[in-house]
C-alpha cells in the first residue's frame, strides 16, 4: 500500500537516493529535497522502500523511516500544485486508486451568505445604537406633540370665554307657559322683568280693487252654446247630481247651461225654471209657488255652489254675485277683462306705478299672473294678489302700520281695468299700541316691539295677540357654566397629559420612568399653570377675584380644578354676571388674558423642543446613512470575496478531477515509465508526477500520444531501458527544485 498525504509544508529537507546499502545497490542516484521546496515523500510499500532512502524526511517532525516501512514520513506536500489544501492518495496492488480534497474542496456545504450576514450584523451595532436613539427621540417628539395639542385645546377654550355673548348672554322667559309671543334678548340686555300689555296689534294698509273685473259667462241670455266644461267661473263645475225642489238633476260636463235649465224643469214637472241675465251675469231659479229648496246632503255635483245659488226662503233665488271671472293665466287681451285696456302703444305696451315704482306690461304677452309676480318682485313694498272668489285685485303693504299705498296710471290702462283706480277701497293700517310696566302707551308700527320703541336695550318681543304677559330677562347661566366647565375640562386634560409623560412609577422595587421624565422644563409647566389659576387676580373691579369666589378649587389629590360649591357658582352667575365677566376678561389683568399669554409661551417652548429634537434626528439620519453606506460597501466586498473564493474552489475541484482522471484513474497512461522501471518500482509513479506537473506541454502531449505504442519495444531492449532510467531519475530528482 502506498499513501501520499498533501498538506501545507513546514521548513525542512529530504533526500532521495544514496541513503543505505539497498539504495546504493539499486543504483538510484541521490536527490536532495531542499527545505521549503514543497515535496516530502513517504512510500510505505516495503519493496519501494529498498530503493528510496529510509531517511527521506531528515530534519522533519516525522519519525525516521525504517527499512521496511516509511509510514513515519507521513506527508507529501505539493505546495506548488495545491497550496493550502490537503489530499490523500492511496494505491493497492501497485495501482493508484483516487484523490479526495478536504476543506473547501471537499464538497461540504458552506453557507457563506449567513457568514456575511453575521459579519454585517456585528458591524451594524453602531447603526442599531443610533436608530435606538432616534426612536427614543421620535417618542419624545410625539409626547411633546400630544402635550402641545392639549395646551392648544386649553388655549382655544380660554379664547372662547372672550366671546361677547358668554358672560353677557341672556335668557328670556314669559309668565305664560303657553305663550305664542316670541321673545329674544341680545348680549348685555338689562336683567329684569317687564310687564307688557298690548292694547292693539299692528296691521297693514290695503287697497281692494272693485269686484267682478272679469266678463260674464255669456254675451246674451242664450246659453245653449255655453257648455259646463268651458265656463269661466271661479271654480270648475263637477259632473254628478244636485237637488232642486227635492228632485235630483244629473248633469255631465258636456251639457250646456240651457241643458241644465231644461233638466231642472223636467225633473220638477215644469214648476221650477232657470234663466241667465247677461247684464248682471247671474242665474235665477224660480218656482211657480211655495218656497224653493235647494240642495241635499247626498249631492255629488257642485253646480249650485259654482253658480252661487242659495236658499232664500222664497220661491226664487239669484246668484249672489256675477259669475264670470278673469282668465288669470291668459294674456291680458284675451283674459276676459270686463273693461278694455286702451292706454297702451301700438305694440300693446303699457305702464303704471305703485308707490312711485314703475311696473310695465304688454297686453299681448303678459297675463294678470305675470303682472302680479312683477309687482311682488319690485321695490314697491306691497304684495299683490287676485281674489278669484270676488274676482278682484288686492294690494297689501308688506309692512304693518298706518302707511298709505299710491297707485297711478293714465285713464284706460290696466289699473282701471282691474278696478284699482277710483272704484278701489283703501283700508288704513294700524299701529301696535302697548305699555311696559304700566307706563304710558307706546306706539309701534310693527308687532315686533324692539328697543327703538320701548327703550330696553337688547330686548325684542314679537306679539300676535292683544294680551298682557310678563317677560323676564335673566343671565344665561347655562351658557356661562358650559363655557366654564369646558375650561376646567381642558385645564385638567393638560395636567393629566403632562403627568402621564413625566412621572416616574415606583413599584416592585424598581422605578419606571416615562418618556419625558428627564425633562424638568415640561414637568414645571403643570405647576406653573396651577399657580396662575390659584393666585388672586388683581387690578379688576367687582366682588370676584379668585376662582374660589366662583366655588371652583383644586380637588386636593391632583392638579384638577373642580366645581366644589355649585350654589356659590350659580349665585355669582345669576346675580353678579358683570363681576364674573370682569374677573375673566377685564383688560390685561383678567384670568383669560393671563392664561392665554402663558399658554402661548408654553406652546412656543414645546414647539421649540420638538424642533430641536427633530434637528437631532436629522443629524442621526445623516450618521446612520453614512454608516449604512459603509456597511453596504462592506457587504459588497465580502460578497465579491466569497464569490471569488467559490470560483477558486470550483477551479480547484476541476483541477482535482483532472488529476484524478489523468493521474490515478488511468494507471496505464504512463506506459514507458512502467516499462523502464517495472510495475513494482515506485519511481514510475514519481516520474508520472513529473510528467503531469513539470514536463513541457509538448513533451507531455508527445508522450501521451506515442507512449503506449513504443512501451513494448522499450521493455524488450535492456540497454534502452538503462539509458531511459538514468534520464528519468534525473527528472525525478528535479521535483525538489523550484
Amino acid at each position: 500500500m502506498v499513501t501520499f498525504q498533501m498538506a501545507r509544508s513546514g521548513p525542512t529537507s529530504c533526500r532521495v537516493g544514496g541513503g543505505g546499502p539497498q539504495e546504493k545497490a539499486s543504483g538510484v542516484p541521490a536527490v536532495d529535497f531542499p527545505e521549503g521546496e514543497g515535496l516530502y515523500t513517504a512510500v510505505t510499500n516495503a519493496a519501494i522502500s529498498r530503493q528510496i532512502f529510509p531517511a527521506c524526511l531528515r530534519g522533519s517532525k516525522a519519525d525516521p523511516v525504517t527499512e521496511h516501512s516509511l509510514d513515519g514520513c507521513g506527508a507529501v506536500a505539493l505546495s506548488g500544485a495545491f497550496p493550502a489544501y490537503s489530499a490523500e492518495i492511496s494505491t493497492s496492488d501497485h495501482s493508484m486508486a483516487g484523490i479526495q480534497i478536504s476543506g473547501l474542496l471537499s464538497g461540504q456545504a458552506f453557507d457563506w451568505k449567513s457568514v456575511v450576514d453575521q459579519l454585517i450584523a456585528a458591524d451594524s451595532i453602531p447603526v442599531t445604537t443610533l436608530q435606538t436613539e432616534k426612536t427614543t427621540n421620535t417618542t419624545k417628539i410625539t409626547a411633546l406633540g400630544d402635550i402641545n395639542t392639549s395646551l392648544q385645546a386649553l388655549q382655544d377654550s380660554v379664547q372662547s370665554l372672550r366671546a361677547t355673548d358668554v358672560f353677557t348672554s341672556r335668557a328670556v322667559s314669559s309668565d305664560n307657559p303657553n305663550t305664542s309671543w316670541r321673545s329674544t334678548s341680545s348680549s348685555g340686555a338689562p336683567v329684569g322683568s317687564y310687564k307688557i300689555a298690548v292694547q292693539q296689534l299692528a296691521t297693514s294698509a290695503q287697497v281692494a280693487g272693485a269686484p267682478d273685473i272679469g266678463g260674464g259667462i255669456a254675451a246674451s241670455t242664450d246659453v245653449s252654446g255655453v257648455t259646463l266644461a268651458n265656463l269661466n267661473t271661479a271654480s270648475a263645475v263637477t259632473a254628478g247630481v244636485f237637488t232642486v225642489g227635492g228632485k235630483q238633476i244629473t248633469i255631465a260636463l258636456t251639457d250646456s247651461l240651457q241643458d241644465v235649465f231644461d233638466k231642472i224643469s223636467t225633473a220638477t214637472s215644469g214648476t221650477v225654471t232657470g234663466a241667465y241675465d247677461n247684464t248682471t251675469d247671474t242665474v235665477t231659479l224660480s218656482q211657480s209657488s211655495g218656497e224653493l229648496v235647494l240642495g241635499a246632503a247626498n249631492d255629488t255635483s257642485n253646480f249650485l255652489q259654482v253658480f252661487k245659488l242659495n236658499n232664500t226662503g222664497l220661491n226664487t233665488t239669484t246668484s249672489s254675485s256675477a259669475l264670470g271671472t278673469l282668465k288669470y293665466t291668459s294674456p291680458l287681451i284675451s283674459s276676459g277683462l270686463r273693461a278694455g285696456i286702451t292706454a297702451v302703444d301700438g305694440s300693446g305696451n303699457g305702464s303704471f306705478s305703485i308707490n312711485n315704482v314703475a311696473i310695465t306690461y304688454n297686453v299681448n304677452t303678459d297675463s294678470l299672473a305675470g303682472v302680479i309676480s312683477r309687482i311682488n318682485a319690485s321695490s314697491a313694498g306691497v304684495t299683490a294678489s287676485y281674489d278669484a272668489a270676488s274676482d278682484r285685485m288686492i294690494l297689501t303693504n308688506k309692512l304693518t302700520g298706518d302707511a298709505g299705498i299710491t297707485v297711478s296710471e293714465p285713464s284706460g290702462g290696466l289699473v282701471d281695468a282691474v278696478g284699482l283706480s277710483t272704484a278701489a277701497t283703501f283700508t288704513h293700517g294700524k299701529n301696535a299700541m302697548y305699555t311696559v310696566n304700566g307706563g304710558p302707551t307706546i306706539v309701534s308700527a310693527s308687532n315686533t316691539l324692539g328697543s327703538a320703541s320701548h327703550g330696553i336695550t337688547g330686548l325684542s318681543v314679537t306679539v300676535n295677540s292683544a294680551t298682557t304677559e310678563t317677560v323676564t330677562v335673566a343671565s344665561d347661566t347655562g351658557t356661562m357654566q358650559s363655557a366654564l366647565q369646558d375650561l376646567l375640562d381642558k385645564f385638567n386634560a393638560v395636567q393629566d397629559d403632562i403627568d402621564a409623560k413625566t412621572k416616574i412609577t415606583i413599584g416592585g422595587g424598581s422605578a419606571t420612568p416615562s418618556v419625558l421624565s428627564d425633562n424638568h422644563e415640561v414637568q414645571g409647566w403643570a405647576q406653573q399653570l396651577q399657580d396662575l389659576v390659584f393666585n388672586q387676580v388683581t387690578g379688576i373691579t367687582g366682588s370676584i377675584t379668585h376662582l374660589d369666589d366662583l366655588g371652583i378649587d383644586f380637588d386636593g389629590t391632583s392638579g384638577h380644578l373642580v366645581i366644589k360649591n355649585q350654589a356659590k357658582l350659580a349665585d355669582a352667575l345669576d346675580n353678579h354676571p358683570d363681576d364674573v365677566e370682569s374677573f375673566f376678561i377685564s383688560g390685561s389683568n383678567g384670568l383669560v388674558p393671563q392664561l392665554y399669554g402663558t399658554l402661548t409661551n408654553l406652546s412656543s417652548s414645546d414647539l421649540s423642543q420638538q424642533d430641536s429634537i427633530n434637528k437631532a434626528n436629522t443629524d442621526l439620519d445623516t450618521q446612520i446613512a453614512t454608516l449604512q453606506s459603509k456597511l453596504d460597501d462592506e457587504r459588497t466586498t465580502l460578497t465579491n470575496s466569497f464569490i471569488a473564493m467559490l470560483d477558486a474552489q470550483s477551479a480547484a475541484q476541476s483541477q482535482n478531477q483532472a488529476l484524478t482522471n489523468q493521474f490515478f484513474n488511468n494507471n496505464s497512461s504512463c506506459w514507458v515509465a512502467r516499462a523502464v522501471y517495472g510495475a513494482s518500482d515506485g519511481r514510475w509513479v514519481l516520474f508520472r508526477f513529473w510528467l503531469l506537473y513539470r514536463a513541457p506541454v509538448w513533451f507531455r502531449a508527445l508522450y501521451l500520444r506515442h507512449g503506449q505504442r513504443i512501451a513494448p519495444w522499450i521493455a524488450a531492449r535492456p540497454r534502452v531501458r538503462s539509458v531511459l532510467r538514468r534520464w528519468m531519475d534525473a527528472r525525478i530528482g528535479s521535483l525538489c527544485r523550484p
